[in-house]
């Protein structure tokens, strides 16, 4: 039996087909179509709470629970049985323990739709730089694939005060891509900090990688910092013409200097169905602008009404 084949026939709530498609041909996940199976909750608004040697964000001050028990708890809390975990919080990434997460999620009745993990920096000039980089992603499909993680969701740095280099993005993740394609893992690539993750720098390097591999994860409100709702729509809609399995709502976003921009969540719902996606949309509530749980409940039911 081939790997492709062995490694999962079910994956995320998505049935993949029951013969081997070379990697050429792309990925193949066939999508719920009920609006709550649609839906999922990213680890990150809840980083506070989960107890990893790595996650810097730790709270002493709240309870504290290990990864393998996010699935359980977003299962029991918002009905939700779809996740979309950050690699910093793994506890490790030592076989034995991503064996136990990812049995604990199939026992939530919870599947795996996304793997964020931190970044590199793709766009240097430097050669040695980009290998680390690529070297990076790798390592992480590597962990999708012992989770049952369809995709990935490398960070994209640069150094502070630098512009990402088109050429040399393309060139670093291409070799992502095509081991991406090798495994079955999608890449994908959000619009978050701005520079290195400009919705319209993504898009270009997308179209010019030109990969099945390689996919947008486009976030409701990221590009809202520093700009009006008129550019977050052209953003948006560029990011959703390139998605394929996974996209965050948020329906506010507040920067470290206080700023405010409010989502129009309804009409982010809107560009995603006129773009045809067929993917995930995974909760990420920005908890500066107030408590995880209260805010993941109202993008829950914002969703519900908008989809």
């Amino acid at each position: 039996m081939s790997e492709l084949f062995s490694r999962r026939m079910f994956l995320c709530g998505a049935v993949a087909t029951p013969f081997v498609m070379p990697p050429s041909a792309g990925p193949h996940l066939v999508f719920p179509s009920e609006p709550k199976k649609r839906l999922a909750v990213t680890s990150y608004p809840f980083r506070a709470y989960i107890e990893s040697p790595t996650n810097p964000a730790r709270d002493k001050s709240v309870p504290g629970m290990d990864l393998k028990e996010f699935a359980g708890m977003v299962a029991t809390r918002f009905g939700v049985h779809n996740i979309n975990p950050v690699g910093e919080h793994l506890r490790s990434t030592d076989a034995d323990y991503l064996k136990a997460f990812r049995e604990a999620a199939a026992a939530a009745d919870s599947h795996l739709v996304d793997l964020g993990v931190g970044g590199r920096d793709f766009g240097s000039t430097d050669a040695a730089v980009r290998d680390d980089a690529v070297a990076h992603a790798k390592r992480w499909i590597d962990v999708a694939v012992a989770i049952g993680s369809p995709s990935i969701r490398p960070h994209l740095k640069t150094t502070q005060g630098m512009t990402p280099n088109v050429a040399s993005t393309v060139e670093s993740l291409q070799r992502v891509a095509d081991y991406g394609a090798l495994k079955d893992v999608v890449v994908n690539l959000e619009n978050d900090s701005p520079g290195a993750e400009d919705p319209f720098f993504i898009v270009e390097v997308l179209e010019k990688v030109n990969s099945p591999y390689l996919r947008a994860l486009a976030d409701f409100g990221n590009s809202l910092r520093g700009h009006d709702a008129a550019y977050n729509q052209k953003a948006v809609d560029g990011m959703f013409r390139h998605a394929y399995n996974i996209s965050h709502v948020k329906d506010v976003l507040r920067t470290k200097d206080g700023q405010v921009y409010k989502v129009d969540v309804a009409g982010m719902f809107g560009v995603a169905r006129a773009r045809n996606y067929k993917g995930y949309f995974s909760m990420e509530f920005d908890t500066a602008a107030g408590d995880a749980f209260a805010g993941t409940d109202n993008l829950v039911k914002q969703s519900l009404e908008f989809m």
